[in-house]
């Protein structure tokens, strides 16, 4: 008994000068020592939407607001939600508290001591060093990793059971631990109090030029300025605005606000841009962006003088009058038809046009990060072509818009009270749409030929898109990547403003389960007119034919819904195709007629020449070029072992050098045409790879490192790993497992190689969905 009250006092002893000493010790720098480990290690699972318990760790504001039970994804949700939008929703700790939010931090008394005790991240991080992860082979089954798992969220109080029931569930989940240097600064942050001395970043004198510059822009005082702006703010409030020539990590968001140009920001917090902003006044404010820049919800526009003009010569230069501003009344002003009837079509158009690739972002990275259930209405992989504006027709084209505005309705002018059979009164709307349209078409008497088709006046890239779907995300690049596709679109300006609407600026991630269904099943009209477009261009003989291969499996005397009326017209196109195979010929003619527009030619999946080869690229690059389109080959059973996403790191003579490429595993469906069971419609025999040079999609599903000698090997050993064992073998050879020590030193360099290839767009990718292989 002398003995342990001996060793009881020597430890309060200890510890008393520890905490003194640490208190003593230079403090840990959260700008300078944690945050760049919360950003190289955490940020790469708690950021956006899909943060796991809405735990943000890309700010200090989002340490301070802490985790909560209420989950954002919701599929059985009956009533719409208040969102919880970090710095738009909730300012003080105290009104996050009210919200359902409970801190990760120590918020009762202050000690060495207590600041451990009572901080759920120690608690967390302490937890992965009692009881760490194997080093090799798969994560053992207790680490659940389905994105649709129920999620633990304890709080302090209750950590003592999940740490019972969940001992392998320490920070970073079911990841390796953090280096030692790692977990002591963040440990001794803690300790300290976890002070933030970040200072609010001050704008540079050329940054705040720009900013009083188009703020005052945005804030015209006519009634076409105005309305102009409010067409411009409802579709570009969705991304990060980048004022160009200026440092690449410097973004904005257009916001509304209570206050004007020159004081501070006091953000609207509607969660619609078209929602009713409640004040009298309000002005379009630039805010910056203090959040880490994560891939998964950063998309860039670009800002600049010639911007500015041409917003000018779209907008306000045309002779158009405004007799007066639409209200903000949810059915009207959710439908951008009826609210912008004043303002030129042809303007809108090209206004969506000139930045195709970045709306067509907005659809993916917007108000969700993951979503499956409404990114499974589209194909893992389809070609994008545009209607080319006709300025001879923009009067009756405006006119036709503005006359049949009630049939393009969409589901956010039900608001949030919009039932699950809604849909069938917008199927009734968007058939009677479609018939005015061909009567419109018909009178506008155009031939069915590649003039028809926007050649993005000569040099915008923009022209021509390629959208991959990896499961619940989705990535939109520039021009035509991969093997032909098995889909296509060809989109007009009704089809892509409603793409918005319906898809970013409509959409509410809090709102209920009508809502999500209604707008997934409303994107199926949107997909099936955009394929139609298309289908205009196929001999009359061969349209059908073509449309039901996209819907295989579904009889059309029952699900009428699928047989859009499009068939009935007998006007052939005036296009004589060189072969049977139309689509590909059609889309390979209009790349070579748009030239730079069209992009660059897919070199590793579509070879057709006997040298494929870039003439710039070194002697070592051409080699590895040449064993990429012997990868880009393989397809069906011999792909079978990859996920969605890889990213392949091929290790070269010169590290510094050492190419990426993503490889893209597109999943064939019998078709797109429901909301559930796509595992029935899967044909994985037909599954194709796409490899594309560099990076492609926000969330990897695994890393590969492979040298060049190996690549041959890699390639035959990926073509024999259709059994379970042979890819676990695979995966032990050339993969870098979740349990893998070295992990986080692969997730670095890939994040460096992306931040120096794209230092304006890229952004941390996000482990969630990095898998157990």
């Amino acid at each position: 008994m002398i003995i342990k009250t001996i060793f009881y006092l020597f430890f309060i002893i200890v510890f008393s000068f520890y905490d003194a000493a640490l208190l003593a010790a230079e403090p840990v720098s959260y700008t300078k020592e944690v945050k760049p480990i919360l950003d190289s290690r955490c940020v790469a699972c708690h950021a956006c939407y899909d943060s796991p318990c809405q735990l943000k760790l890309s700010a200090f504001e989002g340490l301070e607001r802490g985790a909560t039970k209420n989950p954002v994804y919701d599929h059985q949700r009956i009533k719409a939600v208040e969102p919880s939008r970090l710095f738009i929703d909730e300012i003080s700790t105290a009104g996050w508290r009210n919200k359902g939010f409970f801190p990760v931090l120590n918020e009762q008394t202050q000690s060495p001591e207590a600041n451990i005790d009572n901080a759920l991240l120690a608690k967390l991080l302490l937890l992965k060093r009692d009881h760490p992860l194997p080093a090799e082979g798969k994560l053992p089954q207790s680490i659940e990793l389905d994105l649709e798992r129920s999620l633990q969220c304890p709080t302090v109080d209750e950590f003592a059971a999940h740490k019972k029931n969940h001992p392998l569930w320490g920070m970073p989940y079911g990841l390796p631990a953090l280096s030692e240097t790692e977990e002591s600064t963040l440990l001794n942050w803690l300790k300290q109090g976890a002070k933030n001395d970040a200072v609010p970043r001050s704008l540079s004198p050329l940054a705040t030029v720009e900013i009083k510059k188009w703020e005052r822009f945005f804030n015209g005082a006519s009634l076409k300025q105005q309305l102009s702006a409010r067409y411009l703010y409802e579709h570009l409030y969705i991304g990060d605005l980048h004022f160009k020539g200026h440092p690449p990590h410097e973004f904005y968001k257009l916001i509304r606000s209570a206050t004007p140009s020159g004081q501070p920001v006091d953000e609207l917090k509607s969660v619609r841009p078209f929602d009713d902003p409640g004040v009298a006044k309000f002005y379009y404010r630039l805010r910056p962006v203090t959040s880490t820049i994560v891939d998964k919800n950063h998309f860039v526009y670009q800002l600049s003088d010639s911007k500015m003009q041409r917003f000018k010569h779209l907008f306000l230069k045309p002779k158009f009058s405004v007799t007066y501003l639409p209200d903000y009344q949810q059915q009207a002003a959710a439908n951008p038809f009826k609210t912008f009837s004043q303002l030129p079509a042809a303007s809108r158009y090209q206004f969506l046009l000139d930045d195709a690739q970045y709306f067509f972002s907005g659809f993916i990275k917007g108000p969700v990060c993951r979503g499956q259930a409404s990114l499974n209405v589209i194909r893992d992989q389809f070609w994008v072509a545009f209607v080319k504006p006709q300025p001879k027709f923009n009067p009756q084209y405006t006119q036709f818009l503005a006359d049949n505005n009630q049939y393009l309705q969409m589901p956010a002018s039900d608001g949030e009270n919009i039932g699950f059979l809604e849909w069938r009164e917008y199927n009734q709307l968007q058939r009677h749409y479609l018939k005015h349209k061909e009567i419109f078409n018909d009178h506008l008497q155009q031939p069915l030929d590649l003039n028809l088709i926007w050649d993005g006046d000569g040099d915008n890239d923009n022209a021509l898109l390629t959208v991959f779907r990896h499961f619940d995300s989705a990535t939109v690049v520039k021009g035509l990547l991969g093997k032909p596709p098995l889909t296509a679109w060809v989109v007009d300006y009704p089809v892509f403003e409603r793409i918005h609407y319906l898809l970013a600026a409509g959409f509410n991630v809090s709102g209920t389960i009508g809502h999500q269904v209604t707008t997934r099943l409303y994107m199926d009209f949107l997909r099936m007119e955009a394929e139609n477009n298309f289908l205009k261009f196929i001999p009359i003989k061969q349209r059908i034919a073509l449309h039901d291969s996209w819907y295989e499996g579904i009889d059309l005397k029952i699900f009428s819904f699928f047989e859009t009326p499009v068939f009935n017209t007998d006007k052939e196109p005036a296009l004589r195709y060189q072969s049977s195979n139309y689509k590909y010929e059609f889309f390979q003619r209009l790349q070579q007629r748009l030239g730079q527009a069209g992009g660059q030619p897919d070199l590793i999946n579509r070879c057709l020449q006997a040298q494929c080869n870039n003439a710039d690229a070194t002697q070592v690059q051409q080699q590895i070029d040449t064993m990429m389109r012997k990868l880009a080959d393989l397809k069906g059973e011999e792909i079978a072992a990859l996920p969605e996403v890889s990213f392949l790191r091929i290790k070269t003579a010169d590290p510094a050098t050492d190419p990426v490429y993503t490889l893209v595993r597109n999943q064939k469906l019998l078709n797109v045409s429901f909301i559930f069971g796509e595992n029935l419609r899967r044909e994985p025999k037909k599954d194709t790879l796409t490899v594309v040079p560099g990076f492609l999609g926000s969330y990897p599903n695994i890393f590969f490192s492979v040298s060049q000698p190996q690549l041959a090997g890699f390639i035959d050993q990926l073509k024999r790993s259709s059994t379970a064992t042979d890819a676990d073998l695979f995966y032990g050879l050339y993969g870098i497992r979740r349990t893998n020590p070295k992990i986080w030193q692969h997730y670095d360099w890939f994040t460096k190689k992306y931040r120096d290839e794209q230092p304006e767009n890229s952004g941390l990718f996000d482990m969630n969905r990095y898998e157990n292989l």
